[in-house]
């Protein structure tokens, strides 16, 4: 069965990075057929604008976009990719699982979580204004719907991947109406998961926490805002963002990404890692009900940094991205 799939190959490193993608997923056997579209930075001198409403009409039309580091212009008054897409699909659930690989010496071994983030609302909702002059305001937007769904998703991940527990994580004993509204709605929701512990953690506690055991905080789920920044401090435990998988996930549409930046510093240079690129593929397989091809790349994955030296430079290695990836394939077909 042939799948089709809008990809998004980005700015900068994008295409690199996805063309590298492309040649593991039919390494792994899957058949696709990309519908490719274009978007960010490179596209909003062309067209005014960093999300043509053709990507758009292609996501929801396959309902599933694979999506390559993307920028955006600054200082000229055009909205992130990143942000118009997750608001207009609907994207609700950031999911960014946070997984140490062999031999990549991280800070710490063994660190497998997942943080799932509300992606739709919080302080990111842009809701900002000039009370008088030298006096700015964000407001804080949370509601019990947006908290409801974002809790069940967690629960339901938790369950459908065999994890044990999901934390909450918050700041109710100070915002204790907005951030209280979550955790009044994990309690209930965590009453119909009777199978998944439940735990409460407050954010600042939960940062500590994660440098200390990570693993013991599970699945954890939260706000915009916490969530943005827990991620990234995940990330930093294994190792950095290029080799983190990100997937933002609705009811009508999903969205498999690299967390990273476009690096427009390297972009050309064919030096580019793809390790992040691929594992939100992998997460994108699994999405779509491509399990064995997932699990085959994933094993040959972790098979590859265990036994090969075969890395590029910001993995302390000096290989090229296409001398990565033909070492990768070679692994799958060894798979």
């Amino acid at each position: 069965m042939a799948h089709t799939i809008t990809l998004i190959p980005g700015d900068g490193i994008g295409p690199e990075v996805a063309q590298a993608t492309q040649r593991v997923l039919e390494a792994a056997g899957v058949k696709i057929e990309w519908d490719i579209q274009n978007a960010g930075a490179a596209v909003a001198e062309a067209r005014g604008t960093t999300l043509p409403t053709e990507v758009l009409d292609s996501i929801k039309r396959n309902k599933v976009a694979l999506k390559g580091p993307i920028g955006t212009p600054i200082g000229k008054g055009f909205k992130s990719v990143n942000v118009s897409l997750r608001q207009a699909l609907d994207l609700y659930a950031n999911v960014r699982p946070i997984r140490s690989l062999p031999g990549l010496e991280p800070r710490f071994e063994g660190t497998d979580i997942v943080i799932v983030r509300e992606n739709t609302e919080d302080l990111y909702a842009g809701l900002e204004l000039m009370i008088m002059p030298g006096i700015a305001q964000s407001i804080k937007l949370i509601t019990e719907v947006a908290c409801t769904r974002i809790c069940e998703y967690a629960f339901d991940y938790a369950e459908r991947m065999g994890r044990k527990r999901v934390t909450v994580v918050h700041k109710a004993n100070i915002m204790k109406l907005s951030d209280g509204l979550l955790l009044e709605s994990f309690r209930k929701v965590a009453l119909k998961h009777p199978k998944i512990e439940p735990a409460e953690i407050i954010v600042d506690a939960c940062a500590m926490q994660m440098v200390k055991s990570a693993n013991r905080l599970d699945v954890l789920v939260t706000e915009n805002l916490y969530g943005d920044i827990l991620s990234d401090l995940g990330a930093g435990l294994v190792g950095g963002l290029g080799i983190v998988p990100g997937a933002n996930i609705g009811k009508e549409a999903a969205v498999f990404e690299a967390v990273h930046g476009s690096a427009p510093d390297i972009a050309g240079k064919g030096i580019a890692n793809p390790t992040a690129l691929i594992q939100s593929a992998v997460m994108m397989l699994f999405h779509i009900g491509e399990h064995l091809a997932a699990e085959k790349i994933e094993k040959a994955l972790i098979r590859h940094f265990q036994e090969s030296p075969i890395r590029t430079g910001d993995l302390g290695g000096t290989a090229t991205t296409v001398q990565f990836t033909d070492a990768l394939c070679e692994a799958i077909a060894r798979t």
